[in-house]
C-alpha cells in the first residue's frame, strides 16, 4: 500500500496566459451552466489545471472535454468537477473522502475548500505521479493513498463529504457506512448507462438518492478485483 501525505500554498507556473484562459473556462463553461457556489468558483480559480495534465496537452487544459492522463485514465471536464464538488454543499473546514484520484485535479480543488482530503488511486503508477504533483504544488492536506477505493478509508471516517470518480453498478455499502450523518456523497452509477448520483445520509441514518445528470466515468473495480 502506497501512502503519501502531500496543504495548498503557492502554485507554481501559473502564467497570466493561463489565468485568462481559467477565467473564460470558469465563466463559459461553469457559471453559465448554473454553477455558481462562490466558494467552488474560487476553488476552481486558483487550481492551475493546466499543471494536471501532460505538458504537450496544457494549452487544452481548459477546454470543455475531458483529456488523457495515460493508462487509460482521463481528467474530467471542468464543468463535471465544478459540479460534482459544488453538489457536496463544502462551507470550509471539512474532511473529504475522494474515490479515484486520477490526476489529482479534483483532489487539489477539494483541498482549496476542505481543511483535509482524503484520496485513493487503484492504479499505482498514476498515484506515485500524482503525489509528486500534489507536493510541488504544495497541496500539503492531501493524503493519498494506493488502493482499491470500493472500501474507502474507515481508518479516517466518518467524511463530511464522499466524492466517486470512477463507476461502479451500484452504491458501496463501506461508503455510505463511512459517510457523515447530515452529509452527502456524489457518485456514478451505473455501466453501459451511468447517472449522476447525489446521495444524502440523514440523521437517522436512512438514505435518500437524487439522480442529477447523465455522464460517463470509468468503471469502479470491483473489491474482489484488486486482490493478490
Amino acid at each position: 500500500m502506497l501512502d503519501i501525505k502531500t496543504k495548498n500554498s503557492l502554485k507554481h507556473g501559473d502564467s497570466d496566459a493561463y489565468r485568462e484562459l481559467r477565467r473564460k473556462m470558469i465563466q463559459r463553461q461553469i457559471v453559465a451552466r448554473g454553477v455558481v457556489d462562490p466558494l467552488v468558483i474560487k476553488a476552481i480559480e486558483n487550481v492551475p489545471r493546466h499543471r494536471f495534465v501532460d505538458e504537450r496537452l496544457e494549452k487544452l487544459a481548459y477546454d470543455d472535454s475531458p483529456l488523457p492522463i495515460g493508462d487509460n485514465q482521463t481528467i474530467s471536464q471542468p464543468f463535471i468537477v465544478a459540479y460534482m464538488t459544488a453538489a457536496l454543499e463544502l462551507k470550509g473546514g471539512e474532511k473529504v473522502l475522494e474515490v479515484g484520484t486520477g490526476s489529482g485535479y479534483q483532489a487539489a480543488v477539494l483541498a482549496e475548500l476542505a481543511d483535509q482530503v482524503y484520496t485513493i488511486e487503484v492504479n499505482e503508477n498514476l498515484a506515485i505521479e500524482v503525489a509528486g504533483r500534489l507536493k510541488k504544488l504544495g497541496y500539503y492536506n492531501v493524503s493519498l493513498k494506493c488502493d482499491n477505493g470500493y472500501q474507502g478509508w474507515p481508518e479516517y471516517a466518518p467524511f463530511d463529504g464522499i466524492i466517486v470518480t470512477a463507476a461502479p453498478d451500484h452504491i458501496p455499502e463501506p461508503l455510505l457506512e463511512q459517510l457523515k450523518p447530515g452529509k452527502k456523497m456524489i457518485i456514478p452509477v451505473g455501466q453501459a448507462s451511468q447517472e449522476l448520483l447525489v446521495v444524502s445520509k440523514q440523521s437517522d441514518g436512512s438514505i435518500r438518492k437524487e439522480a442529477r445528470i447523465a455522464v460517463r466515468f470509468v468503471p469502479m473495480i470491483d473489491e474482489t478485483e484488486n486482490r493478490d
